[in-house]
């Protein structure tokens, strides 16, 4: 029977059936230790918890803990039955060239929710478009990327339990170095390379080698090739060529989804180094040691779909004044019922008053700018 990731307890309640908070969180913190070293293995963000294992905490990732009542999630989402099964992490890459940068004032160039459904081990993977203009947890509406740079990993997970009525309780970010050592450490992955993609890699591999102060190799043909990990981190940049933002996330999730193949292929003294290499350059909510050999679960874990928000379908981009080009949900209402469909295959989801909130200020904000522009 799968773990309830999403039963909360209510501080104060005057049956006192329920236990306090403090214990609730304790209970959850040690379950879901177990069940996220092994997912995150595939999302390549699993790396930092390797680290909570076997390190101490001055050896280890970067560790905070988000209190849950700083998060805003909503009543109404705690007590909805279909989430329940489901674990969500959001996952963060910053663009961050130094330690101090993947806690804040770094913009999250990749926002991505993981949803883990806990009886399957299937995972559907959801890209947040960086430029999506939504309420940023402070009641200050612009592009979506700018609640990292603002208020860290708090704020941007808040940031998607308010606008999405999600329950996300846990993070992982991980910057430049971090990721390339990732691929590295796994050897590479193969990435099929077009020839507009050929155009940009490499300028992309130039800033960010200047970045990190290292070498870089050009990409020299296109194809499908195995790419380094600086390659790869460039991969993932590329934002110039026919899709713009919406293509970017989606070699995003494709560099994801070949770390996943790669890492299955590795053996457990592989991955064991591939953490060791990558434990500086990782910060992170989940701080329980678990047990090591549960690296060896990976195969009961899949990747199987993957998608971006706002939905292609309910999404338009146009210029908001002095907040620059945003990609804006047609409705934000519409975009998180399809979210829980697609995520949680819930096909009765009402939004709550939040998300309507939102929705209807994202409505006012916009409107006069799309009808302008169009």
């Amino acid at each position: 029977m799968a773990t309830n990731s999403n039963e909360r307890s209510t501080k104060g309640t005057k049956s006192g059936k329920r236990m306090s908070a403090e214990q609730y969180e304790s209970r959850k913190r040690k379950k879901i230790a177990i069940f996220v070293i092994e997912i995150l293995v595939i999302l390549l963000m699993l790396i930092g918890l390797y680290l909570v294992m076997t390190k101490t905490a001055d050896e280890g990732p970067k560790v905070t803990v988000l209190e849950p009542d700083n998060l805003e999630i909503s009543e109404q989402v705690v007590e909805n039955e279909t989430m329940k099964g489901y674990m969500n992490i959001a996952l963060f890459g910053v663009d961050a060239s130094t330690d101090k940068q993947l806690y804040s004032n770094s913009r999250s160039d990749s926002i991505m929710i993981a949803s883990v459904n806990m009886d399957t081990g299937d995972i559907k993977l959801v890209s947040v478009y960086r430029d999506t203009y939504l309420n940023i947890g402070t009641d200050e509406y612009i592009k979506c990327n700018h609640a990292y740079s603002h208020g860290g990993a708090e704020q941007a997970v808040k940031m998607l339990n308010m606008n999405m009525d999600m329950d996300i309780t846990n993070f992982v970010t991980v910057g430049y170095k971090g990721l390339s050592k990732v691929i590295d450490g796994l050897g590479g992955v193969y990435i099929d390379v077009d020839s507009e993609e050929l155009k940009h890699i490499n300028n992309y591999q130039i800033d960010i080698s200047e970045k990190l102060k290292c070498d870089y190799t050009p990409v020299t043909q296109t194809g499908y090739q195995l790419l380094n990990g600086l390659q790869a981190t460039a991969y993932c940049r590329i934002r110039y060529t026919l899709g713009d933002d919406f293509k970017r996330a989606s070699r995003q999730r494709e560099v994801i989804k070949a770390i996943e193949t790669q890492a299955k292929q590795a053996n457990l003294s592989t991955l064991t180094k591939v953490f060791n290499d990558a434990l500086p350059y990782i910060y992170t909510s989940i701080d329980n040691k678990v047990i090591l050999d549960l690296l060896g679960n990976i195969g009961n874990y899949r990747i199987a779909e993957e998608a971006g928000f706002p939905d292609e379908n309910m999404r338009t981009v146009t210029n908001v004044g002095s907040k620059g080009s945003s990609v804006i949900p047609l409705s934000l209402e519409d975009n998180v019922v399809w979210l829980h469909q697609f995520l949680f295959e819930d096909q009765n989801y009402q939004v709550t008053d939040g998300v309507k909130e939102y929705s209807a200020k994202i409505a006012a904000d916009t409107n006069p700018y799309i009808k302008r522009n169009n």
